[in-house]
């Protein structure tokens, strides 16, 4: 029997893990926040790339280390393949998943009027704060992504860009 963690202690892991590190221990240091989670998310991509791929021989180049990653891993991971993949054929991949589980929760704050601005204009305003919000949330898989090319052999950079909630895009880098 294959041991399991229920989807809602992942989610709330990775709730607690911005809320503690942004809010509590690092309010006036984004950037040292964002290291620190994308670090903790690194450590467990580490250690799920060794347990999905133990008996499956190593990968041959990158492309099939990202491959795996945009199919069995975020598979076993969120439940569900990659939309889509895309590449320059030069080392920078970008995966797209146009609903990302972690931010199918946030909203936009319904637009308020009678300070002057229009109501698009509190839209798009809004809009860009949910986005930037979520984007706190894309640190811990960025470093999942990270880990597992790592464990594969493949050294890399991953960031994350929100597009349209939930949708969202992780753009690899990879090195040498």
């Amino acid at each position: 029997m294959a041991r399991e963690v229920a989807e809602s202690c992942i989610d709330s892991i990775n709730l607690e893990l911005v809320h503690t590190y942004a809010t509590r221990l690092h309010p006036t240091k984004p950037e040292l926040a964002a290291r620190r989670i994308e670090a903790i998310g690194f450590q467990v991509g580490l250690q799920l790339a060794e347990r999905y791929t133990k008996e499956r021989p190593r990968f041959g180049d990158h492309l099939e280390a990202i491959k795996f990653i945009c199919k069995d891993f975020w598979a076993e991971v969120f439940k569900k393949q990659i939309d889509n993949l895309k590449t320059n054929h030069r080392g920078v991949f970008v995966l797209q998943d146009n609903r990302f589980r972690w931010l199918t929760r946030f909203s936009l704050d319904a637009p308020t009027s009678g300070n002057g601005t229009s109501s698009s204009e509190a839209n798009q305003a809004n809009s860009a704060r949910a986005s930037q919000a979520a984007g706190q949330y894309l640190y811990f898989p960025c470093g999942l992504i990270r880990g597992a090319l790592t464990n594969f052999g493949v050294p890399c950079a991953v960031s994350a860009e929100v597009s349209a909630l939930p949708a969202c895009s992780f753009i690899v880098r990879i090195k040498g």
